[in-house]
This record gives C-alpha cells, structure tokens and sequence, in this order.
C-alpha cells in the first residue's frame, strides 16, 4: 500500500499551499515541513519524550498544525485544551495529563499562567505564540534545530477530553502504537474515503475550534490527504461564504447550529456568494432537524454528508442519497464498524426499538486516563457506549434520539428533548432552543424550554402562547413544555455544543435527578 501523510507529500510537492492562517498568511507546505520537524527537534531537546503528552491552549492559528505534526512523528501525546476553560478547568487537565510543557495563544495566556502555577508547570514549561511576560516565544523551541526529520520516528497519537458538560473531563488515551507516522497518517487520510474523498486535490475550510477532537481530526486528515487548509478564527456566516468563494473550498465540517446561522440570512446574502466549489460539506455533533438538514440540501445540493461518532470512536456515515430516503438518520455503519442498540439488561433491541447506541471498531481501543472505573463501565465485551440513546430501522440505518442522560422522566414515560427542540426550531421566530427537565413534586419531572427568539421576535407571554400552540400541533400533547422561558443567548461553546447543564442546574438546586 502506497503511504500517506503530511511529511510524505509535503517533501514530494514542496510548493503546494498548504496552510492559510486565520489572517490570511499562506505557508507553502515545504517551509510548514521545515517548521514542523526543527519543532519536533525543538521538543526533545527540552526532554519531551515518547509517550509524553504536550498540552495546547490555542485558538485557531498555525502553531496548532504544527504542534500536531511536530508531535505525530516522535510518539508524543497531543492534548488540546478549550480556550474557553477557567484556570482550575485548565490546571487539572494538565495536571492529568501530566503535561511536560504548554503551548498558549496570548489572548488566553494569563489563564494559562494560573493553571500552571496550579498545576506546578516551570516558567521554562511554557510557551507562547506572542510576546507575553512569564512565557518563552514558541520560536524558541524552533530556533537553532535542523529542518530534517528527526530520527526514531514514531506515530503519537492525540489525547482529547471529554468536554466536561457533566462532571469532570476524562482524556481519552489510545497506545502509542510502534509503527511509523506514516502508517497511521494514512489510516487517518484515508477516513474521508467513507465520504468520497481523494487525495492531492481539495481545499479545507475549518470554521470551528481546533481543539475539538472531530474538528482536529479533518483538518490533519485532510492534510495527510495532501489538501490544503484555511483556517478561520472566529466562526460568522458571511465570513464563511466570503472564503468559500476565495478560496474554492471543496470540503468543510461543520455543526448544525451553524446551518441555522447560515439559513437566517437573507436570501439576497445568501444568493450572492458562489459555493458552487463545495463537494463535501460534513456535519455531526449533534441531531441536525429535518427542515434545516432539507433547506441545505436545497441550497448547497449533494455535498451535505453527515456522520455519528465520538473522542472514543465511531460510527456511521449517511450521504445525501442515504438521507434523502431516510430523513433524520445519521447512516450506516462504517466498513470498520458495528452498531448495536440496546436495552438497559445488555439484550438487543428490536428495530425501531429505542435503547443505549453500542458501536464497535474491531480492534480498536481507548481508556479513560487514569479512570479504569468509567473505562469498565463504558464497554462490554468488544462494543463500547458514550450514553446516546437511538434505534436501528429495518435496513440498519441508525438514528438518534437524545443523549441518555438528557431524557426526561415524567409520570413513568421517557421524553426525549431533542424531539422537541426540532420542533420549536421549525418555528420561524425561534434562532435556538433548549429542552429539558426540571423538578415535579407529583410527576417527577416536567418539560421546561427555553428559547432564544430570532431577530424582530418579541420575547414574552404571547410568544410563548404562540409556540405552545405551534408544537401542539406537531408532537404528542404529553411532549409540549410546561412553561417557555426566553434568553438573549444560548449558552454554546464555540463549535455549537450546547451546556444545558448551565440551564437545568439552577432548578435542581438542593435537589437530585434519577439520571
């Protein structure tokens, strides 16, 4: 089999473009090749080695590239971290970790300077991409090493966390395998072929945080593809159109709240930007609702995929042809993969039967870092579960019904939000909604939504009235919320994950959830 890989194709086409940085700086991919090994030399000389991990506090700039293909050829762990995090959040993630050294974006360094107190990094164990007191200049781990490859390479792997929406953050570890980075690079490229992807011949676009695991991973695969990058930083729809049309994108990932944005624009916005060069717009995260999935089909055409997977693994798969006979579903399996659903006693659910979403990758393994307890519970025998619940048609096509721990339990009957939060953003004066759970004295539990109206949309009792009638008309009576709430914003992070703990919490103050 013929290999792969960023440093494989890089020193074959020295002068392709294969980075455009978020303010529009390109680096031909032999001078990113260049930076990228006197950064892996950089790295040892400051005594990182095989199996160590080298945590990453950045926002959407070159250095993260660079850092990851620095440390995927001498056996390092990579180890993003949210931006966004407070400096105890960030502190036990390296501390976990077990960080030799962390990389900071200057925007975040005071932060980071905090964590690392806290988590008894040096002043010599830290980096910034700026001039920042307390920190080296990341060029100092480049400055003085050589531009060849370094010797004894060996594949590293990445070590995301879990987002931490529902307690403490776990990184998920995988065995620094002892083959070459080639070998897994190409494994890694050759992930986009389940979407009809090539090598050699394509532009990716990210718009979302690259220390998310699904976003990390499309941008490394696609240049161990031998594609080009562009990066954005901070995510508008207008933004995007503009580089899609600059740049001729062909490939992006995306998530559906970003759907949304780009279908509240006006027609006329929309009609102006030419993305006639899109071949694989691909999407997951979260449920994408019918209409929206539809109305993007309509405007981008067969380019829309989407895909279920996880940090631990995956999947499914589902094209446009796929979804178009099977509206709402996240696909089939994978060549690589199983799906099982099942029912809370380990039997198989029947189709159609609602149960715990299973999925095996044959010999693929993970665990939890440094909880063997989460890492028992979250397999059985060779499937493993991240708590989704769903259900398999007859043709095995997989759909998702909510995350487990998110359903609601009212008078004995299971309710799941993601139903009806489809069902609100079907209204035209609803931008984003929230569904969920709070207390009951005599049911338990009782719908609550919250709502963050669309532009003109008057936020008040008669909205409110307007939309209880709306879903009233569409889902079960027993499913339309007791009450509807309004905010200004949605607490998203970034790449569109929803905290909805930061909305449930304060109603179940003092009190606790049977999920």
């Amino acid at each position: 089999m013929s290999h792969l890989g960023f440093w494989k194709l890089a020193a074959e086409r020295p002068d392709d473009t294969a980075l455009v940085d978020a303010k529009g700086r390109a680096q031909t991919a032999g001078a990113l090749l260049a930076r990228v090994n006197r950064l892996s030399h950089g790295l040892r000389a400051r005594g990182v080695r095989r199996g160590d991990s080298v945590a990453v506090v950045l926002k959407n700039e070159a250095a993260v590239v660079e850092l990851f293909m620095a440390t995927a050829q001498i056996g390092v762990y990579y180890t993003p971290i949210n931006v966004n995090l407070a400096a105890p959040e960030i502190a036990y993630i390296l501390g976990d970790s077990e960080a030799r050294l962390v990389v900071a974006s200057p925007a975040v360094a005071g932060v980071v300077a905090a964590a690392a107190d806290e988590a008894g990094l040096t002043a010599a164990q830290r980096f910034a991409t700026g001039d920042v007191p307390g920190f080296a200049p990341f060029e100092a781990l480049l400055l003085g090493q050589p531009d060849g490859a370094p010797a004894d390479r060996v594949a590293g792997a990445p070590m995301s966390y879990t987002s931490g929406t529902t307690g403490k953050p776990k990184g998920v570890r995988r065995p620094i395998a002892d083959v070459a980075p080639e070998v897994t690079a190409t494994m890694q490229a050759m992930f986009l072929g389940l979407f009809g992807i090539t090598p050699r011949d394509g532009v990716h676009l990210v718009v979302s945080p690259l220390y998310h695991t699904a976003v990390l991973n499309f941008c490394t695969n696609h240049l161990h593809n031998g594609h080009a990058v562009v990066l954005m930083d901070k995510w508008t729809p207008e933004g995007m159109l503009e580089l899609v049309a600059k740049h001729k994108v062909t490939a992006t990932h995306m998530v559906p709240t970003q759907f949304r944005r780009l279908l509240a624009l006006p027609a006329e916005e929309r009609a102006r930007h030419d993305v006639s060069s899109f071949r694989h717009a691909i999407h997951s995260a979260a449920p994408c609702p019918v209409d929206v999935k539809q109305a993007m089909l309509d405007w981008w055409g067969s380019s829309i995929w989407e895909y279920y997977a996880a940090s631990e693994g995956g999947g499914t798969v589902a094209s446009p042809d796929d979804w178009r006979a099977h509206p709402g579903t996240v696909g089939k399996a994978w060549p690589i993969s199983r799906i099982e659903v099942r029912k809370d006693d380990g039997s198989v659910c029947a189709p159609r039967e609602v149960g715990t979403v299973y999925m095996s990758m044959g010999a693929h393994r993970f665990e939890y870092h440094k909880d063997q307890e989460k890492t028992a519970s979250s397999w059985s025998g060779d499937f493993f579960t991240v708590g989704d619940a769903g259900y398999l048609d007859e043709e095995g096509f997989l759909y998702l019904v909510d995350r487990k721990s998110d359903m609601i339990i009212s008078g004995g009957v299971n309710i799941y939000p993601a139903e009806i939060e489809a069902a609100l953003l079907a209204h035209p004066k609803v931008l984003d909604a929230a569904v969920f759970g709070v207390p009951n004295d005599d049911w338990g539990e009782e719908i609550k939504a919250v709502v963050e109206p669309a532009p003109g949309a008057e936020p008040g009792a008669a909205l409110a009235g307007e939309l209880t009638a709306f879903l009233a008309e569409r889902i079960a009576r027993f499913k339309v919320p007791k009450s509807i709430d309004f905010t200004s914003e949605m607490p998203r992070d970034p790449n569109g994950k929803l905290y909805k703990r930061k909305l449930r919490d304060p109603y179940w103050a003092g009190r606790s959830r049977a999920i």
